[in-house]
């Protein structure tokens, strides 16, 4: 199995050492393999060790008593969950498979200096982009909340060279979309289809098409999520 995207988006983060591709690699070999819809972690309980995405897609997720749920943010290729510092830490979300999804325990902080950068910049991307969904769920209207996570959406997986072009795999429902950014499935079906009229975007057969990425910013007011890494 290929899990090069998420080397390559560590790699994208900081330049990688020798030692930090070898920890990765030896890592890589120990890869654990889930079905979608099974929990990599659940909300309230010990999070035994951190894992890191080498393929598919998974998200954070709150589900209320009465069955509805939030999607918090999605996880991709490179992404890391539950990396913490702190000895015995509790999730503070589950995290379940939206596809199947294939992980490893990634190597420790203090593996190698370069490694140690990935990861400092890797949460801070992940605070960046939960701050983007609070903006997304608060202030912007259903068009814009569609259009600011499918470019949020392409700048991640360019990052680990999951894009074609302008297009993207897009392996999600629309009532996941919906469940994303609290709206109904039938009005996010309404909405990409005036989308798709104004040529904007064009989602078919999981895939998704940015035509003009530019201009799709300009509308909905987003600027690119940018983190220094030093």
């Amino acid at each position: 199995m290929d899990f090069s995207p998420a080397l390559h988006r560590l790699s994208r983060l900081a330049p990688m050492d020798h030692a930090a591709v070898s920890a990765l690699t030896e890592s890589m070999g120990r890869s654990q393999h889930y079905r979608p819809r099974r929990d990599l972690v659940v909300e309230g309980r010990d999070i035994p060790s951190p894992q890191l995405i080498l393929s598919g897609w998974a998200a954070r997720v709150r589900i209320l008593l009465d069955g509805r749920r939030q999607f918090l943010n999605f996880l991709l290729p490179g992404d890391v969950v539950g990396h913490y510092h702190h000895h015995s830490p509790v999730a503070p979300t589950s995290v379940i498979t939206l596809t199947e999804v294939t992980t490893c325990v990634p190597p420790d902080w203090g593996t190698s200096p370069s490694l140690d950068e990935a990861y400092a910049v890797a949460h801070a991307l992940d605070e960046a982009y939960l701050l983007a969904q609070i903006a997304r769920l608060g202030r912007m209207n259903a068009m814009e909340r569609i259009g600011d996570l499918m470019l949020e959406l392409q700048e991640r997986l360019a990052m680990s060279g999951l894009t074609q072009g302008a297009s993207y795999d897009l392996p999600i429902t629309q009532e996941t979309l919906a469940d994303a950014l609290g709206l109904t499935a039938v009005h996010v079906n309404r909405m990409l289809q005036a989308a798709r009229r104004a040529g904007d975007l064009l989602w078919s057969s999981r895939s998704m098409t940015i035509p003009d990425p530019k201009a799709l910013s300009r509308k909905v007011g987003r600027a690119q999520v940018r983190v220094s890494s030093g």
